[in-house]
C-alpha cells in the first residue's frame, strides 16, 4: 500500500524539484536521501497548466492524508494573472483566501486544518520563474555581467531563444563556462557555484520552514 505523505509540495517540473531540497540543504534543513525519506514529498505537475487545473486542486487539497500542502509556480511574464489563475482555481475550495500574494509568500490555515501556502517565482511579485530566482544567487562578478551581455549579443546574432527565457539563457550560459561546464541548476546550488546565502534565498526558505514546520 502507497504510504501518503503529510506533506505534500507540489510544483511545475522537475527542475524545481531537484533544486528545493538542494536550497533547503545549502540552508541546514535535513531533507532526506530518498523520496520515501524526505521531509516534504514534491510532486511536479509536467506543466502550469496541469499545476492550476482546478480539479486537481481540489483533489490535492481534499486529501484526507495531508497536513501541510503548497504550491510553487512562476509568475512568468504576467504575475498578477498568473496569481489570479491560481486564485480562481483555488477559492472555490479556500474561501479566505487573500485576493492578493504577499510579499512574503502566503501561509493560510484552512477550516480543516490544513496549512496551505503559495510561493510564485522568483519573489511572489515580479516577472520571472525559477531561473530568475537562482539568478539572484549567482556572485555579482566580472563574468556574470560578462555573460549577460554576450546572451544579448547573441540574440542580436540569431540566437533563437525566446525573449521570456533570458534568465534561464543567461544562467545556463554562466554554468557553461564553470569547471566541469554546463552543471545542472540542482548542481549549482550543492557545489556552491551559486552564492546561498543571498537575502532572497533567505526570504524563501523562511517561507519554506514557517509552512512546513521544519
Amino acid at each position: 500500500m502507497t504510504k501518503i505523505h503529510p506533506k505534500k509540495l507540489l510544483v511545475e517540473g522537475r527542475e524545481e524539484m531537484r533544486v528545493i531540497p538542494e536550497l533547503a540543504e545549502a540552508h541546514g534543513i535535513s531533507w532526506g536521501e530518498k523520496k520515501d525519506t524526505a521531509i516534504i514529498y514534491i510532486k511536479p505537475a509536467d506543466g502550469i497548466e496541469n499545476l492550476l487545473d482546478r480539479d486537481n486542486i481540489y483533489n490535492e487539497i481534499n486529501d484526507s492524508g495531508l497536513t501541510h500542502l503548497g504550491i510553487i509556480m512562476d509568475a512568468d511574464e504576467e504575475p498578477d494573472n498568473r496569481w489570479q489563475s491560481l486564485y480562481n482555481a483555488c477559492v472555490p475550495n479556500i474561501p479566505n483566501l487573500p485576493q492578493n500574494l504577499p510579499a512574503a509568500g502566503l501561509i493560510i490555515t484552512l477550516e480543516s486544518g490544513l496549512k496551505f501556502g503559495v510561493w510564485m517565482m522568483p519573489d511572489n511579485q515580479s516577472r520571472g520563474m525559477l531561473e530568475t530566482f537562482l539568478a539572484y544567487l549567482v556572485p555579482d562578478n566580472n563574468l556574470w555581467q560578462y555573460t549577460q551581455n554576450k546572451v544579448i549579443e547573441a540574440k542580436q546574432q540569431g540566437a533563437t531563444y525566446r525573449d521570456y527565457h533570458l534568465d534561464k539563457a543567461n544562467i545556463h550560459t554562466y554554468l557553461a563556462w564553470q569547471d566541469p561546464p554546463g552543471k545542472q541548476l540542482h548542481d549549482a546550488v550543492k557545489q556552491k557555484i551559486l552564492n546561498q546565502s543571498h537575502p532572497q534565498s533567505a526570504i524563501f526558505l523562511r517561507w519554506l520552514r514557517e509552512l512546513y514546520e521544519i
